[in-house]
């Protein structure tokens, strides 16, 4: 039994009946207030950013969207985007770009072709826009957590922002630098100019699969129009619509061509998901054969109003959020209910210029008086769906969150 049918039988064991407490997926966050007092805000660690942003660690940043922010702008700003660096890079706490004069990025690994690409020479070619979710692997995670523990910054829904990237896309960029990986070649291993923040640490890299790289990839240079940000991976960043934003190098420097997976801790001993499915609190160490890349987003869905804990009057209330997916398959339906047992209703699902774009969807319901749960669940063309539960995909690295999204409001 493959992991996805064990998932749909728990879903067909859960919709019956109502979920013990606890085994829901827990609230989305929606404050709008700033850092703890004991952290700085999110404007004093990167210049240009809102200071209502929520920062989980200071360094190298963690910084989260509220979602009564993030629900403002169908294309979210520079400014409200989340943050997430694995590694610190010198110059980068900024929104403005980094110098790019004598950027270069190295070609390695089996091919024909030059051995490197001048930032500026790359600069000269035809360039497209994509629009696209950003998602860091590890949003949802304090959801994962109410479980059990999981390891990592609790991030709520906000770990994520629809955005624009625009850049020369990576088949054009080996055409027209004559580049042909070899026929053993079937990954890309990106790394960037950031160094560990400890001599002997390992170095930040990635592997994507060479075929979804030349379908999907491009050199990013800009975001939102703008030069792309040093805080946002500025001048040049390897963007592959779809994958998680791990898997979307920042201050790219380096291209491989290799046969397998790189080695690197990063790649084998983080950012990986369990092939089968754990039990909440179990141990876990990843390896490439008993493990998956967060390589292309699960299909999800996020409420966006009404808010958590927010208070309504009885009667009808418009019910609205946003739903996405790798962009492979559209998103299908997304059905709302006010209890795991149903009814669920179908939500009227906008059309998306983009299939890595997040669609915005509505529906309207009547509520009555008294503590109210609302769940929205996604599902793709493909049969792709949420788990109701929160232990369905638990891992202890908290990776790949896409849990039923689930709020409570009080209707008095």
């Amino acid at each position: 039994m493959t992991q996805r049918d064990i998932h749909r039988r728990r879903f067909l064991q859960q919709s019956g009946a109502a979920i013990a407490a606890g085994s829901l997926v827990a609230t989305h966050a929606t404050s709008t207030a700033a850092a703890p007092d004991n952290k700085p805000t999110a404007d004093k660690l990167i210049a240009g950013k809102d200071a209502r942003l929520i920062v989980h660690i200071a360094e190298p940043p963690e910084i989260e969207t509220p979602l009564a922010l993030l629900r403002e702008s169908r294309i979210t700003p520079a400014s409200l985007l989340f943050v997430r660096s694995n590694q610190p890079m010198p110059g980068a706490e900024t929104l403005a770009p980094l110098p790019s004069k004598d950027w270069k990025i190295q070609i390695a690994g089996p091919r024909s072709g030059p051995a490197e690409i001048a930032l500026a020479d790359l600069a000269k070619l035809e360039q497209v826009e994509v629009e696209l979710v950003l998602q860091c692997s590890g949003n949802g995670r304090a959801m994962l957590s109410a479980a059990a523990p999981a390891k990592g910054a609790q991030w709520q829904a906000g770990a994520m922002g629809n955005v624009r990237f625009r850049g020369v896309p990576l088949t054009k960029v080996f055409e027209h630098f004559r580049i042909k990986p070899s026929e053993q070649a079937r990954f890309l291993t990106a790394e960037g100019r950031d160094a560990p923040a400890k001599s002997g640490e390992p170095d930040f890299e990635h592997s994507i699969p060479l075929d979804d790289a030349l379908a999907r990839s491009l050199l990013a240079l800009e975001l939102n129009g703008e030069p792309l940000p040093a805080a946002h991976g500025g001048p040049v960043r390897l963007v592959t619509p779809g994958y998680y934003a791990t898997m979307n190098v920042k201050w790219l420097s380096r291209l491989r061509f290799e046969a397998g997976e790189t080695a690197n801790y990063h790649q084998v001993g983080r950012y990986r998901t369990p092939k089968e499915p754990l039990t909440p609190g179990d141990k876990f160490t990843s390896t490439l054969d008993n493990s998956d890349a967060n390589w292309r987003m699960r299909v999800k869905s996020t409420i966006f109003a009404p808010l958590d804990g927010e208070q309504l009057t009885p009667g009808k209330h418009k019910i609205s959020g946003v739903a996405f997916g790798d962009g492979s398959a559209q998103i299908e339906s997304v059905l709302v209910a006010t209890s795991p047992a149903g009814p669920w209703q179908a939500a009227k699902i906008e059309p998306s210029d983009s299939p890595y774009a997040w669609q915005h969807w509505s529906i309207e319901l009547d509520l009555p008086k008294g503590k109210q749960q609302i769940i929205a669940r996604a599902t793709d063309a493909q049969g792709r769906s949420q788990p109701l539960s929160a232990a369905a995909d638990w891992n202890p690295a908290g990776y790949a969150y896409r849990g039923a999204s689930t709020i409570t409001v009080v209707v008095q």
